[in-house]
């Protein structure tokens, strides 16, 4: 019965199926491997960039709380030390505001005009 199929040619059908489908499994498992290298690589690349965020990033915030600190320590020591101060802090608010209007009435008249 066999020997009747490969007359017929489909001994020969199934041997091109077979390679055909071998050809295509040896593409499947390059485009895998090629897949698992990026993702390897995106791994290492998180790693690296979370290590770089750990060390310098808390840095950053570490120096500039302590930069709002000292900031929030001079102010509340001037605001609780004596009248001469709160009087300095009166007049340092009425500037900004001052700066402020000004400013805003600059900016309005410039953007208008």
């Amino acid at each position: 019965m066999a020997d009747w199929n490969r007359r017929n040619g489909t001994g020969r059908t199934e041997e091109m199926l077979d390679s055909e489908n071998q050809s295509r499994v040896e593409g499947l498992a390059g485009k895998i491997s090629r897949l698992k290298g990026i993702a390897l690589d995106i791994e290492t690349e998180t790693k690296h960039q979370n290590t770089y965020m750990d060390n310098h990033m808390m840095d950053e915030f570490d120096s500039s709380q302590g930069l709002l600190t000292g900031s929030m320590n001079r102010i509340n020591h001037m605001v609780s030390s004596g009248k001469g101060n709160r009087k300095l802090m009166c007049y340092i608010i009425i500037g900004l505001i001052i700066l402020f209007f000004l400013s805003y009435y600059l900016i309005t008249k410039v953007t208008s005009g």
